[in-house]
């Protein structure tokens, strides 16, 4: 029933790998994404909240296959930009990533911002009293607590930007969900079996990011 995996055909562990990649980098660029649009939120100044909340709102609910296909149409297609990219595979990679940031940066905003409501007020207004700026109380006093105070919905997050990264499919992004498909032709007889290899893949990559993440929460816990 596997003999799939064993016939040299199909390359299940590069296709992970650059969904790991995929996820990797995408978090990266979402976490920091995410914190300046978090930070916009809470601004002082009112065109930068107007922007943060419109951006939030916006992208939030707009479907991820759109989001992802504008990024190749709009940017590559249209305006010709590559991202530094000299081939199609390496384009396509960099334009999901840059989707998948735009998209998922959105949600790690709203976890931060409702880990900066858990902050007392107090503290930031003691802070400004000894002298401090937005920006200093924001990064020094807040952000430190409040990212202690969402891990557990920043790994909900992670959790769900690996599963997105199949979205990537849609732009020729070599990763699972496009070998899953490609399988799915080529093997029906075994349809059963590859749906299993591929959901296994899934669960091994985001139980264990689960799991560990729990553990960190709760030793980082902020105590109130």
């Amino acid at each position: 029933m596997f003999d799939f995996l064993t016939s040299g055909q199909y390359d299940v562990l590069g296709a992970f790998w650059v969904t790991v990649q995929l996820t990797l980098y995408s978090a990266v660029g979402s976490l920091i994404w995410g914190t300046i649009l978090a930070g916009m939120r809470v601004s002082p100044v009112p065109i930068m909240r107007s922007f943060g909340t419109a951006y939030v709102n916006v992208v939030r609910n707009t479907p991820l296959t759109l989001l992802i296909i504008g990024c190749s149409l709009g940017l590559n297609q249209t305006l010709k930009i590559t991202l530094g990219g000299e081939n199609f595979k390496e384009i396509g990679f960099r334009l999901a990533v840059l989707g998948l940031i735009a998209y998922t940066g959105t949600f790690v905003c709203e976890a931060l911002r409702a880990g900066i409501n858990t902050v007392p007020v107090g503290q930031a207004e003691a802070a400004r009293a000894l002298g401090l700026s937005f920006f200093q109380v924001l990064t020094l006093i807040v952000l430190p607590q409040a990212f202690r105070a969402v891990i557990a919905p920043l790994t909900n997050v992670l959790i769900a930007l690996t599963k997105n990264t199949t979205v990537a499919a849609t732009i020729g992004v070599a990763e699972a969900a496009l070998l899953m498909k490609e399988m799915l032709e080529n093997e029906a007889q075994a349809i059963f079996a590859v749906f299993a290899v591929f959901a296994l893949g899934f669960v091994v990559l985001t139980l264990p990011t689960g799991l560990l993440l729990g553990w960190v929460s709760k030793r980082v816990a902020v105590k109130r």
